[in-house]
């Protein structure tokens, strides 16, 4: 998720996951998958940074930990729970 600002400088938060495309008209509209578009106070740069902040802060937790056993919640079983009921 990401916070942007409305023309109206009203905040608003949103998925991340979910913009198509950022354009400058010379407002930037930021436009979703699902079809609603949104005119921002922010440049499309600033768009881009935040997402890639964003993106990093989900892969961040599990970037330091090449051994899956040192922290277990990123993707691979540790091997005391695997295969267990």
């Amino acid at each position: 998720m990401i916070y942007v600002t409305r023309l109206n400088h009203t905040p608003v938060v949103l998925n991340a996951e979910l913009i198509e495309h950022v354009e400058t008209t010379p407002d930037t509209v930021i436009s979703l998958t699902t079809g609603q578009k949104f005119m921002v106070l922010e440049s499309t740069e600033e768009i881009i940074r935040r997402v890639m902040n964003f993106r990093r802060a989900i892969v961040a937790p599990c970037a330091p930990a090449a051994d899956a056993a040192v922290n277990p919640s990123c993707g691979a079983p540790d091997n005391q729970s695997y295969g267990q009921r």
